[in-house]
């Protein structure tokens, strides 16, 4: 159980990954003990602040437990775990595009079920949160976050708190590009016209309660984002890859 992990990756999503691999395998199984913290260290030949972090995170998730004075065990089967991602989902154009088909139909079943539970206050927070997106500036961390409130907006309005927390646990794979390809729409008008219709369209499909057509508007326009990751301009698909890169400045060691 040997792969010496190289500086200067995100050494602790590394292992978390390494480790939930071997989970999911089997070859780490249920009610196995995890070799101790030092072992791990130098087996992997990474510090043992990074395995503490890396073991802590697979705890967070329900996939290791302790227990008091025998250390570390991989969960049984059995037991609750919550949702959880590889650490490393997202380090390249073709892993952004698959977190994108993992919301597209999502948010389509989210489109048309919100349009038919629909009420005049839930048209109000809708309209508030397109004209808060609307508002704000084509680049930046804010536009973002308005684009993202604006589909929860639409999320909770399905009286189904578990699509928005299912959005929101895809949030955090889609920021970083998100942030970068909205530089791309901000250079190219036409981007910018076409993803404004589109959160029109939405929003007024689920707003007057059309169920089908909401559903379509919502594929449309996660298809569309497809796209637009597909045709970025060649400067921003850079910065995007640097982005992801999972060797970029800023990583953990």
């Amino acid at each position: 159980m040997s792969d010496v992990l190289q500086a200067p990756e995100r050494l602790t999503d590394k292992l978390a990954g390494l480790l939930l691999q071997r989970i999911e395998s089997g070859e780490l199984a249920p009610d196995e003990r995890l070799p101790t913290e030092q072992r791990l260290s130098e087996l992997f030949g990474v510090s043992r602040t990074v395995v503490r972090e890396a073991v802590s995170r697979l705890k967070s998730i329900g996939l290791l437990t302790s227990r008091q004075g025998s250390g570390v065990f991989v969960a049984p089967r059995h037991q609750a775990r919550a949702l959880a991602f590889d650490p490393m989902v997202v380090t390249s154009m073709e892993s952004v595009l698959q977190v994108v088909e993992v919301r597209r139909g999502l948010e389509a079943d989210v489109a048309a079920l919100a349009a038919q539970r629909m009420t005049p206050e839930k048209a109000r927070t809708i309209s508030q949160a397109l004209a808060q997106l609307e508002a704000c500036p084509p680049q930046g961390a804010q536009g973002v976050e308005a684009d993202l409130a604006f589909h929860r907006s639409i999320a909770r309005a399905t009286d189904n708190p578990h699509y928005e927390r299912l959005l929101g646990f895809l949030e955090q794979y889609q920021r970083e590009a998100m942030s970068v390809t909205r530089t791309n729409e901000a250079l190219d008008n036409g981007y910018m016209v076409e993803v404004r219709e589109e959160h029109r369209a939405i929003a007024a499909a689920v707003m007057s309660a059309d169920a089908a057509a909401a559903r379509e508007a919502a594929m449309c326009h996660m298809n569309n984002a497809a796209h637009r990751l597909h045709h970025v301009a060649p400067p921003i698909r850079r910065a995007l890859g640097a982005l992801l890169s999972p060797t970029s400045p800023g990583s953990s060691t």
